[in-house]
């Protein structure tokens, strides 16, 4: 049995509704998900999507942990992955569909994972975001996570900066 398996019954890792009425659940992310999730990478990063070979490295990982957003008919509709090495996560990408943005589905994602790390083991959660990018750096803050440096030019190819964002565990609880 796999740690992913194992920990399949602890809440927040079945499909479970995250916002009532809106039939959208969060459950772990299997290579199953991988066409969805490279569709999705694609329609939404644009020059900056991860290759579908990328993406299943990422579903695919070892210290990793993907979960997906499932509308009620089958159609995802969000992703979310964070690495964990000892006592340091990080956040590898988050996506929401267009349509559902502003909906607290990007919080759920985001806290998901946060959990994640913790427990894991991780005290310390880092990410990058676009340095153009107001609402994911706004939602971030407001989870606790505080801005630590800048990554030049880092997206490539319009040479956007990253923010490196870093959120301490134990300071959030």
């Amino acid at each position: 049995m796999t740690a992913r398996e194992a920990e399949a019954g602890q809440p927040g890792h079945s499909a479970e509704p995250l916002i009532a009425g809106q039939g959208v659940a969060l459950r772990d992310a299997t290579l199953d998900d991988l066409d969805a999730v490279a569709e999705l990478e694609a329609l939404l990063f644009g020059s900056d999507a991860w290759s579908r070979e990328m993406v299943r490295e990422e579903l695919a990982g070892e210290h990793r942990r993907y979960v997906v957003l499932e509308a009620d008919d089958g159609a995802l509709c969000g992703y979310a992955g964070v690495l964990v090495l000892g006592a340091d996560g990080d956040i590898q990408t988050i996506a929401v569909a267009p349509g559902l943005r502003g909906k607290g589905l990007g919080r759920a994602l985001m806290n998901e994972l946060i959990s994640e790390a913790d427990r894991r083991g991780a005290t310390r959660v880092f990410l990058e975001v676009r340095a153009d990018n107001p609402v994911a750096r706004a939602l971030y803050a407001s989870l606790g996570f505080a801005e630590i440096g800048v990554r030049p030019r880092y997206y490539q190819p319009e040479g956007i900066d990253a923010i490196v964002m870093q959120l301490q565990i134990k300071e959030r609880q």
